[in-house]
């Protein structure tokens, strides 16, 4: 097997198009295995290359997701009524003015 390792990375390898049709299958099993590159040459020029699959992303998975232990207790799809912070701004601020007028 003629194959190169390039200079400046030693796992890129160079193989012409002829060898590599011959150990296709056999090349990409160490393309994949030993994490290689490998650029295909024709008449010495580059014509195609051969790269190691990519990692595959896991998919996110909740919280929820990993634990058999936890219970969901009533109902989670019904919006809550939760109190509008300027209607509590308004009462404090009035009770406070309120006091105010009272002390004079």
């Amino acid at each position: 097997m003629v194959m190169k390792a390039t200079a400046a990375n030693p796992k890129v390898l160079t193989i012409a198009a002829g060898e590599f049709k011959a150990k296709c299958l056999q090349l990409m099993d160490d393309v994949n295995e030993k994490k290689l590159t490998l650029i295909i040459t024709k008449r010495g020029k580059p014509v195609a290359s051969v790269i190691p699959p990519m990692e595959e992303e896991k998919p996110f998975v909740s919280i929820v997701g990993r634990s058999p232990n936890i219970k969901i207790l009533g109902d989670i799809m019904t919006p809550l009524d939760w109190p509008d912070p300027a209607e509590k701004w308004n009462r404090v601020h009035k009770e406070s003015k309120d006091k105010g007028k009272k002390r004079k």
